[in-house]
């Protein structure tokens, strides 16, 4: 017996016994292989664009047959789906915080709609994948990337319907302002990266430029929950 078998055994302390050995299995196998070949759709993304995505060049990039790519997806658009599934923010990156929101709806107020815009920022400013997705969503007329985007509409309906009562019979218009709010997340992060200069006077790739826009965002936010409460 290896030293390694060896463990307590309540009933007799001195008596070793065998400890069970714990096997991968087909399953397990099975995650590992699907989640490489998830990970080899940025991979090619990365270093040739999106052009470039096919069975034979994702299979390449991790290294297996293309042939799985039917056997555990059925087709290429789910690999990519579940890929850009992965990587999109509201299916994702905030999927436990909006979560937890939604739990108690009435609870979600300014502070909690301002932070999650926040954070919004701070994972496009940092997730370069996450950028060229949106830059991807941008520029193809793509039926897996029609499917995200409205995926994520659903999860901003859930949010929305939460928090709008509390602005029935008012004039402020909060999808509007969210929906300034998150474009402008998504084109002044794509600008600061790419082109790595400034917009109005502002560089997000500083801390200052980053701290000042994330303030406008909770500014706006703020402004629009005391205006309804007027």
């Amino acid at each position: 017996m290896d030293k390694g078998d060896k463990r307590e055994n309540t009933s007799n302390p001195q008596a070793p016994v065998k400890t069970r050995k714990v096997y991968s299995g087909p399953t397990k196998e099975k995650a590992r292989t699907m989640q490489r070949l998830v990970a080899a759709v940025g991979g090619v993304i990365q270093k040739k664009g999106y052009a470039a995505l096919s069975a034979a060049s994702v299979a390449r990039e991790c290294g297996l047959n293309k042939q799985l790519v039917w056997t555990y997806f059925g087709g290429l658009d789910n690999v990519v789906e579940e890929y850009i599934r992965q990587r999109d923010f509201w299916k994702h990156a905030a999927k436990m915080q909006i979560e937890d929101l939604l739990k108690d709806p009435e609870g979600i107020g300014k502070e909690e709609i301002a932070r999650l815009l926040q954070d919004q920022l701070e994972v496009v400013l940092k997730d370069e994948a996450l950028q060229k997705i949106i830059h991807w969503e941008l520029g193809e007329n793509k039926e897996v990337l029609r499917k995200i985007a409205d995926e994520r509409e659903e999860v901003g309906e859930q949010l929305f319907g939460a928090i709008l009562p509390a602005f029935e019979d008012t004039a402020i218009d909060l999808r509007a302002r969210i929906a300034l709010i998150i474009g402008g997340i998504y084109y002044l992060s794509l600008h600061a990266t790419t082109n790595g200069s400034t917009f109005c006077g502002i560089d997000l790739n500083d801390d200052q430029g980053k701290e000042r826009i994330s303030a406008a965002i909770q500014e706006m936010v703020f402004e629009a929950y005391e205006q309804a409460s007027d």
